[in-house]
């Protein structure tokens, strides 16, 4: 049981993030003294408040004088029930509302009551390397990812079968019984295409030539993966240098072992092309995950020209910015450094670091390059910008 970074609110808050991240588990240790859980997912919890929405203030009303949280898992199965938890806040100064979901599609599908500004947006991600601290391994994350049930899981073999169980649970549960997708055939296929172009230009154009779709429905499904949490997009910086820059985006999968499974790769090791991308999805992710759990307030971008200089990593943070070079080699060139040189000379950024898998800090001039877990901690410790 690993304690994660993410802080309780003081006051209500919708909790997202991808099944499988320890949503209700992490809810069930910081709010361990709730006298009222309710679990949507179980079909029993769900037909009595699909029944009866009005059932949650009756039972809310006999809880005088315990917690005042209350907690309630996959709220997006049933969206009518904000109404309720609405009114309850409303007439109600004492109680807090935790409310967790893997999908924020249905909800914003239903234009569902988000509370008026009364509840507080939280994410949850995979487990980062500083929550599982001694027990990391850069080479499984890599391989297998980072969510509990696969760091947790005895063998390589049950990593494995965990993920394949992951893949199929999510196109069942997540996709086909909340109805986002009517052909699931052609979603999988997608899901195959949208885990090999991981971290890559998007070309839309392309990618509905290849799975047989328009392009309109390749939108619609990336969609469903933002959504879903599934996925997220890297958008392109568009700085103040009159060099003409892609303003194409790229869109990373959450947890590399799920892109992994979703391309047909982790029952192998990962090629040394592949390690490249892998290695800087989990750096990007956990950068991401470190910036929303410790309310860090950066905006992350990429950078390239047609020429292909090219800087993995903008790091924004009001009108300041730092730029990420990101290499999974051991040892570190110069010539690594040519888009991290070019936005310090345009004044563009005013930090450069590379990231790599060597043992020790280096410097190149104004390049600081940093080994990746150092760049991790530094991260958490808010040094990027400070």
């Amino acid at each position: 049981m690993y304690k994660r970074l993410l802080p309780l609110p003081k006051s209500s808050f919708f909790l997202f993030g991808p099944r499988g991240t320890g949503k209700s588990v992490w809810l069930q240790q910081v709010l361990a003294e709730s006298p009222l859980r309710i679990d949507l997912l179980r079909s029993g919890e769900f037909l009595r408040y699909k029944r009866d929405p009005g059932l949650l203030a009756r039972e809310v009303a006999t809880l005088e004088g315990q917690s005042d949280w209350i907690i309630i898992n996959e709220v997006q199965k049933l969206p009518e029930l904000l109404d309720e938890v609405h009114a309850l806040l409303f007439a109600s100064d004492r109680l807090r509302f935790a409310l967790s979901g893997s999908s924020a599609r249905k909800l914003k599908r239903s234009e569902a009551n988000m509370l008026g500004g009364r509840a507080l947006s939280r994410r949850m991600f995979p487990l980062s390397m500083l929550e599982t601290e001694a027990d990391f391994s850069l080479g499984n994350a890599l391989r297998y990812g980072q969510l509990p049930m696969s760091v947790t899981a005895a063998s390589e073999e049950e990593k494995v079968d965990f993920l394949d169980a992951y893949i199929e649970n999510y196109l069942k549960e997540e996709i086909q019984q909340e109805a986002l997708t009517r052909n699931l055939d052609s979603f999988y296929r997608f899901l195959t295409i949208a885990a090999t172009v991981n971290g890559q230009l998007l070309n839309i154009a392309n990618i509905a030539r290849e799975v047989g779709i328009a392009r309109s429905t390749v939108q619609g499904y990336f969609s469903i993966l933002e959504d879903t949490h599934l996925g997220w997009y890297l958008p392109a910086w568009r700085n103040r240098t009159k060099v003409k820059e892609v303003a194409h985006v790229k869109f990373y999968l959450f947890d590399c072992g799920v892109q992994r499974a979703l391309a047909g790769l982790h029952r192998g090791n990962p090629s040394s092309e592949e390690t490249g991308t892998l290695f800087e999805t989990f750096v990007l992710n956990e950068f991401r995950a470190l910036n929303s759990w410790l309310s860090l307030g950066a905006r992350f971008h990429f950078w390239r020209t047609p020429s292909g200089n090219e800087v993995d990593l903008i790091w924004r943070r009001g009108n300041r910015a730092a730029g990420f070079e990101i290499k999974s080699t051991s040892g570190w060139k110069s010539s690594f450094n040519k888009g991290l040189n070019a936005l310090l000379e345009s004044g563009e950024i005013e930090q450069a670091f590379g990231v790599y898998r060597g043992e020790r800090a280096q410097k190149y001039d104004d390049v600081t390059v940093l080994p990746w877990a150092t760049a991790i901690k530094m991260a958490a410790e808010g040094k990027f910008l400070a």
